[in-house]
């Protein structure tokens, strides 16, 4: 089962409670002074604007924190050139906490091909240069320049992907973890509400920061073993020749008890390696009492990993199989002679607990102080409710599961519907349209493990893939019920659907791809199949393209049945790991026959921590077990063939006719130059350029098929 967590609630409030509710978090003394503050005992500092809203991170730990009863400051996108921005609010009584916002600062600064952006969604007038490359590292300095005994905090997604030893697409080199870089006294990874409650009110307690090493989803530095614990030690691999005895980190419960002569409470195991969909429980090795929340895994070192692919490969394996929280033990890695520990990943929130989260009382709105200026990425959600947490597909390229987990946090219906309300009543500018109820998966909501047991045991990395689990609970009905409540609500016209969808788990309900698409796509809808063939479907660990065609079927008979024109669009990625040059041309040759055109098309961004930025860096497969005689995996580096990928995509692009043209006739493709039905460009070049776009603007990839014209968007 999963271990138990306190509530969020169940701490007492500090004494600061009196001030009572803040209009806006305050980010200036002035704003301080008028709610009668001397000082603040916590301060964020964030690189996006600030925006009080439930989708913004320093919003929800910044109103969380305060109905603890703390007084709690934001220092947003300060001037990091010196320390007085850092300094506007005084010295926190208990600790500066540093995000890099919403995004890492990385990637929100540079494209794929490493081009910095010339916008920025995150502040005021979409404008770039607001924020520090690395920001976390940055930010931590400055509030050390400026007040050095103050303990500083780091999270967000910048520093939870980066809490290890990690491969850094930018600087093409492994960085240290970002703790030991920032030199922070603390790291949070993951969704931080359990650990900063919790870190917050022991701290109010005047218990030293240097004592707090037992709070799940934590880092910390810590270089000696304590009493009562086991090291497994995970720092090699087996070389080809003699193999010394060593615990393999890789082996589930099963395994190590079948090896050890040991027996199991229940059983319909798999092998760990072989991407089997049965999971293993508990199992119990002979004389076996190590006692796994007193377990520590030592990865390679920061300097091995460097160095070598295989062990930088196996130590993302076993990260990742360390991300159950029901049967996660902690991790160490010496970081240039420092010992980085992580603690397990915290426990998930209860549907109470997430209620809690998303009820506190946000103004919905950006501070007053941008006056009104647009911030992209809040009028992007401005309409848009979350209603759950977690992903359990798995997917290489996707950070969601490092980051969130792979069980799903629900909402409770009245919740969501509540906030609806709450959009309708006091969002200004609604006009009657939801823009979306989802997450980081549309139709996720309330899918689980059958057996809590078996959720707790589990080891495996998808529930999903290579195909659905069978102790998955797919059933929609609970979702389809939210919509149809969602769209009777006194005051909205229309519940569109924006998140992505999982459409392997929505044909298992035929009831809910109906409502789907009689009553919440807005002419378009999007999906990711990502690819068409195998090769690199197997290293993202995505469907093959026939769950695609069986949800295009079911879409396309509901919505003749519902007297509509609709669309799907799906999104495929260029240059993944393990795609060949005949991949992508396949791929083009799928989008031609479909009558697709891609407008905007993506490349593969090697993300922090990333299983797919594993194999771009090492070559390897870290979905199996390693060694040096291991899978070796074809990665698309060189810009020339990264780019060569992504036109591909655009096969229509006048632009892209040469570069196509020269691949073909390298690959003895000359059939596919020409007029014919089956060609892919045609025998000379294209009299005119393909429509253009601004550059910078998003565009979606346009169905080619005539009889839809999409609306205008609004500006």
């Amino acid at each position: 089962m999963m271990p138990l967590a306190a509530p969020l609630s169940s701490y007492p409030k500090y004494w600061a409670e009196c001030y009572g509710i803040a209009p806006f978090l305050p980010t200036t003394r002035a704003e301080m002074d008028t709610l009668g503050w001397d000082s603040c005992d916590i301060i964020i500092v964030t690189g996006d604007a600030y925006v009080d809203h439930p989708s913004f991170g320093m919003a929800v730990i910044g109103r969380l924190l305060e109905k603890q009863g703390f007084r709690v400051g934001i220092i947003d996108q300060p001037n990091w050139q010196s320390a007085d921005d850092f300094a506007e609010l005084g010295k926190p009584n208990l600790f500066f906490g540093i995000a890099a916002g919403n995004m890492d600062s990385m990637i929100n600064r540079y494209t794929a091909d490493k081009r910095a952006r010339s916008d920025d969604a995150y502040t005021p007038n979409d404008k770039a240069g607001h924020r520090p490359d690395r920001a976390v590292i940055v930010y931590t300095q400055r509030c050390k320049e400026a007040f050095p005994d103050s303990p500083i905090i780091v999270g967000s997604i910048e520093a939870s992907l980066r809490r290890i030893a990690h491969y850094d697409y930018w600087d093409d080199e492994v960085r240290r973890s970002i703790l030991v870089d920032s030199q922070a006294d603390m790291l949070l990874y993951g969704n931080a509400e359990r650990a900063i409650t919790e870190l917050a009110n022991r701290l109010s307690m005047n218990e030293p920061i240097a004592n707090i090493t037992d709070i799940r989803g934590t880092a910390f530095v810590r270089n000696t073993l304590p009493d009562g614990w086991t090291l497994i030690d995970s720092t090699r691999v087996d070389r080809p020749g003699k193999v010394e005895q060593h615990t393999n980190p890789y082996q589930t419960d099963e395994e190590r008890a079948a090896a050890t002569g040991g027996k199991c409470q229940i059983s319909n195991a798999p092998d760990a390696n072989d991407g089997s969909q049965v999971v293993s429980l508990k199992f119990l090795p002979k004389h076996s009492k190590t006692d796994r929340s007193k377990t520590v895994i030592r990865l390679p070192s920061y300097k091995k990993v460097k160095s070598d692919p295989v062990l930088y490969a196996h130590a993302s394996r076993v990260l990742h199989l360390e991300t159950n929280p029901g049967n996660a033990r902690a991790l160490v890695q010496e970081n240039d002679g420092k010992d980085v520990w992580l603690t397990p990943p915290p426990i998930p929130l209860s549907t109470d607990e997430m209620d809690e989260v998303f009820g506190l009382p946000y103004q919905r709105v950006p501070h007053p102080k941008y006056e009104g200026r647009p911030i992209p990425a809040y009028e992007m959600i401005r309409f848009s409710i979350n209603i759950m947490r977690g992903c359990f597909g798995g997917c290489t390229f996707c950070s969601i599961t490092e980051h969130e987990g792979r069980i799903i946090q629900n909402r409770s219906e009245q919740s969501i519907l509540q906030e609806i309300e709450d959009i309708r009543d006091k969002t200004p500018g609604f006009t009657g349209t939801i823009s979306d109820l989802g997450g980081p998966t549309a139709n996720m909501y309330r899918l689980a493990c059958k057996d809590p047991k078996i959720e707790a045991a589990c080891r495996l990395p998808s529930c999903v893939y290579p195909g659905i689990c069978e102790n998955l609970n797919t059933d929609h009905d609970p979702l389809i019920k939210l919509y149809k409540k969602a769209r009777k609500i006194k005051g909205v016209k229309r519940i569109l659907i924006a998140s992505g969808l999982r459409y392997d788990l929505a044909v298992e309900s035929p009831e809910y791809v109906e409502e789907l698409v009689t009553h919440h796509v807005g002419g378009y809808l999007k999906i990711a199949p990502e690819h068409t063939e195998q090769a690199p479907l197997s290293k993202m660990m995505k469907p093959g393209i026939g769950s695609y065609d069986r949800f295009k079927a079911m879409f396309e008979k509901f919505t003749k049945k519902a007297g509509k024109k609709q669309y799907l669009i799906p999104y495929f990625i260029a240059a993944h790991p393990g795609t060949e040059d005949s991949d992508m041309v396949n791929l083009a040759l799928w989008l031609k026959k479909n009558n697709f055109q891609a407008d905007q098309v993506q490349t593969f961004y090697p993300s922090p921590m990333a299983t797919a930025t594993t194999m771009y860096h090492t070559g390897r497969n870290p979905l199996k077990g390693l060694n040096y005689k291991s899978e070796r995996i074809n990665t698309v580096k060189s810009l020339e063939q990264r780019r060569l990928h992504k036109a591909l995509l655009r096969y229509h692009d006048s632009g892209n006719w040469k570069v196509i043209k020269d691949l073909l006739l390298k690959m003895g493709k000359k059939s596919l130059i020409g007029d014919g039905p089956n060609c892919l460009i045609p025998a000379s070049p294209p009299s005119k350029h393909s429509r253009q776009h601004p550059r910078g603007k998003p565009f979606l990839t346009k169905h080619t098929k005539a009889g839809y014209t999409p609306s205008k968007r609004k500006k």
